[in-house]
């Protein structure tokens, strides 16, 4: 293929506002095309600083093209290509512009200088952690000591970043969310231990009216936004509880902190429950009981029923953690009353357990043999109920078969010191379904 003309003399006129069409067409060539935008990327790399050079496989129509505009050999190949050396050979041939423009040019617009890019963003990230700052000491929970784990959290998740351009309305309203809630709650305690130790925390808040009342918006503590993922962080750093995975998780750990998600989707499941009285709400639980039917009462329900008694005072109402017990004592028709929290109590299932103590009934409760279990349990003893097999020789005596493995700190079990000996010993975890024999007899006596 025949050489293509280089004439790439001094211009004999001023700078030019554009590239001249000739000089356009020599350099706008398919075979220069991946040099331009090596060296494009070279640049904004750079600060858009020319220095440093590239390196581009080339053809031979290629090669023939850049010796002529350097005005030296280069062979086909792979070639390094010095940027200031293009620079000076540009601004003094007809181009007559530096390599910034010209590139700019030949590559479709204006080069972005990734450096100062860059260090806006961080600037940017700085100030906005500045505001962050602030915003906790205005709250006064600077000093809480969950506060850092939280922070270290909130980073890693990347969460202020994904907020962009709301990221400072978003920390407004996190701080307002905060400090309502400290008024119910011991948020700004400096005591690591004294969120853990209030829980679980009575309803206070409906979740729409704590984001109505903190952030003038019924909607900014919906699942899904952002505000909303930074609560329930700071929540689960002050409380010791996981960060929640799961749309369940996450409303298990709204009602834990007394803020209730809503009125229907919490429930307590019940087994044999028979209220006394003449009440509608009363004889329609007894009839779903001789039905052999379980029952989810939700928290509108129970608002609906509150001045009705759920049992006589002296009689046991048992309670367990997972639903699969329930779902046995219905299978095996057993006759005494039994609720299922399904895992951390919703708030319905806390309000529950109180009404029956404060009626005099006895609350007997049994969960799982692992540190989520016990610190459930603990807060339910905590409230007057009494354990159901939930010593340390049950424990020891249910070990048989079991090959789960005990993750986490066993929390203190002052109903039954040998339980935390036994525990942190044997390092097994054992769910309650492994005790259902016992269980089932207790509950058909």
């Amino acid at each position: 293929m025949a050489a293509r003309s280089t004439t790439f003399g001094r211009p004999g006129r001023s700078a030019v506002e554009r590239i001249p069409e000739a000089a356009r067409a020599y350099l706008d060539t398919p075979g220069l095309g991946a040099l331009w935008h090596k060296i494009r990327q070279r640049l904004e790399r750079n600060g858009l600083a020319v220095n440093g050079s590239v390196v581009v496989e080339l053809d031979y129509q290629a090669a023939e093209d850049l010796s002529g505009l350097l005005g030296r050999s280069v062979q086909p190949g792979r070639v390094s290509v010095r940027l200031v050396e293009l620079d000076a050979v540009l601004r003094a041939s007809a181009v007559a512009h530096g390599l910034v423009t010209v590139i700019a040019e030949l590559t479709g617009g204006q080069l972005t200088d990734r450096k100062a890019e860059g260090r806006a963003r961080q600037a940017a990230k700085l100030d906005l952690w500045a505001r962050w700052e602030e915003a906790l000491a205005e709250s006064g929970l600077d000093a809480s000591p969950w506060v850092h784990e939280w922070q270290n959290g909130v980073r890693r998740a990347g969460l202020l970043s994904r907020a962009g351009g709301e990221a400072e309305t978003v920390i407004q309203q996190t701080a307002a969310v905060l400090r309502t809630m400290a008024a119910a709650m011991p948020l700004t305690s400096q005591q690591s231990a004294a969120m853990p130790e209030a829980l679980p925390i009575a309803p206070t808040f409906e979740l729409a009216e704590l984001a109505s009342l903190a952030c003038a918006d019924a909607h900014a503590l919906d699942d899904g936004r952002i505000t909303a993922a930074l609560v329930l962080r700071a929540i689960a750093a002050a409380t010791g509880e996981a960060v929640p995975s799961t749309a369940a998780g996450r409303r298990e750990l709204w009602a834990m902190v007394g803020v209730v998600p809503d009125t229907v989707s919490g429930t307590v499941l019940t087994w044999a429950v028979r209220p006394p009285g003449d009440h509608p709400w009363a004889v329609m639980m007894r009839t779903r009981a001789d039905l052999g039917l379980v029952t989810h009462v939700t928290l509108q329900e129970w608002h609906a029923s509150a001045d009705r008694s759920w049992a006589s005072p002296g009689d046991v109402v048992f309670v367990c953690e997972n639903p699969q017990v329930l779902q046995a004592a219905a299978r095996a028709r057993a006759t005494r009353p039994l609720l299922c929290t399904s895992g951390n109590p919703a708030a319905v299932a806390l309000l529950a357990v109180d009404r029956l103590i404060a009626a005099g009934v006895e609350v007997r409760y049994h969960g799982d043999f692992d540190t989520s279990g016990v610190r459930i349990a603990a807060r339910l003893f905590d409230r007057g109920a009494h354990p159901w097999r939930f010593g340390a020789d049950d424990y020891t005596l249910s070990l048989q078969g079991s090959g789960l493995s005990l993750t986490g700190a066993v929390p203190e079990t002052p109903w039954s010191p040998g339980l935390e000996a036994a525990m942190r010993s044997h390092q097994v975890a054992v769910h309650e379904e492994a005790l259902l024999g016992v269980l089932l007899a207790d509950l058909s006596r």
